[in-house]
């Protein structure tokens, strides 16, 4: 990969040409593993479950992942924000692409993989219900949800802001990524400033707007208690990648990816303080539906700590651990993102199918996730064979 930065008189250095960092491309790929593996195991959680059986194992599993991963996705999103508009002089050039790149898979999506997918949930209700009637109620009437897709037109909107930012002046995020730098030696630094900084952002907003509520038009959703901390968390990443990354936080040389161990262990703290929150509401209050300010708090506070640390300790394993090798995620790498656009669907209609028969929740999840993988996989491989589809998959 080449990247070229601008020097501090604001002309173009020399271009220098870097090896392509296989950590993150790594670290993307394996985020997009964790989206199914979500996927695969909500049904079958012991709280909450869709599914005649379930495991307690796997409510471990989604409250760790839905605490961070999106939040992450638009992290590592951001990164790569003012490399690419450092090579897109042009005004537009980038709102463009990332148009082609986000809207129109969104979309197509939205008229196509959603209404598949939940029209299983559908059946499972009213098993006399046919596809065109359902079809014409979700487009006509609503409500018409956009499953894991509204990450597409949340990231171009940011994109789109992030470009205006650039625009006015490129040092608009130069605070950051000083401070990004100084982590390069000093990692607690910088991961403890993200978590203040997304904990003021985040907390007020779930105290006004609980963790159940969405801005919702159509197709376009978002948890309106996440709005400002996924932005933050983008405009983070994009700080990060303003200049010179590999002396910063993320640096492969610096202390986060030999205390790679340190973090995980810090995770650990507040991941076992939002259980222990989990079992005050459910053994103590009642499990109430208005909980206590203190409550959604304190909640609040260890879910920002978590989502720091775990972030941050994730980023380290991959940077510590990066060969120039091949690895089991790297022929999954290209075909990431047509994964992540169809997966739902195939998810949604083999916990349909698996519904009736007396598996274990394990071996129905290892089912959901291995065979929603490869149809995913092969669904993706043949979708950009389609000509001019390498320019969206």
């Amino acid at each position: 990969m080449t990247v070229t930065y601008p020097t501090t008189g604001g002309m173009t250095a020399h271009a220098a040409s870097h090896v392509r960092d296989l950590s993150l491309d790594r670290t993307r790929t394996f985020l997009t593993i964790l989206v199914l593996i979500h996927h695969s195991v909500i049904p079958y959680t012991y709280f909450g479950h869709t599914d005649p059986t379930s495991f307690i194992g796997f409510d471990c599993v989604v409250l760790a992942t839905d605490s961070f991963f999106m939040a992450m996705f638009f992290m590592l999103s951001g990164l790569f924000l003012w490399p690419s508009l450092d090579h897109r002089p042009k005004f537009g050039s980038l709102a463009r692409d990332r148009l082609i790149r986000l809207g129109i898979p969104f979309v197509i999506a939205a008229f196509t993989v959603i209404p598949i997918a939940y029209y299983a949930l559908a059946l499972r209700a009213n098993p006399t219900e046919t596809f065109a009637q359902f079809y014409e109620h979700m487009i006509t009437v609503g409500p018409w949800p956009s499953g894991p897709l509204w990450f597409l037109w949340v990231l171009f909107i940011f994109s789109a802001i992030g470009g205006v930012l650039y625009r006015i002046s490129r040092h608009t995020l130069d605070p950051i990524n000083h401070l990004a730098k100084l982590g390069y030696k000093s990692p607690a630094l910088f991961i403890g400033a993200v978590f203040v900084i997304t904990a003021i952002l985040y907390v007020p907003s779930r105290l006004y707007y609980t963790s159940t509520y969405w801005f919702e038009w159509g197709p376009f959703a978002v948890q309106a208690s996440r709005v400002l901390l996924y932005t933050a968390y983008f405009f983070i990443g994009a700080g990060i990648g303003a200049c010179h990354p590999e002396q910063s936080v993320l640096g492969a040389g610096g202390r986060l990816a030999k205390q790679w161990w340190v973090w995980l262990l810090v995770a650990l703290v507040p991941y076992l303080g939002m259980w222990t929150l989990i079992g005050i509401k459910r053994g103590i209050l009642d499990n109430p539906d208005d909980l206590p300010m203190w409550y959604e708090a304190s909640y609040s506070i260890a879910l920002t700590a978590f989502s720091a640390a775990i972030i941050f300790a994730i980023l380290a394993i991959f940077l510590r651990f990066r060969r120039s090798g091949w690895s089991l995620l790297d022929p999954l790498q290209h075909d990431a993102y047509g994964i992540f656009l169809v997966h739902y669907a195939y998810m949604l209609w083999l916990q349909y199918w698996l519904y009736d028969y007396d598996l274990p929740a394990i071996v129905k999840a290892a089912i959901v996730f291995t065979l929603g993988l490869l149809l995913s996989w092969a669904t993706t491989y043949l979708l950009r064979k389609i000509p001019g589809a390498y320019r969206v998959l």
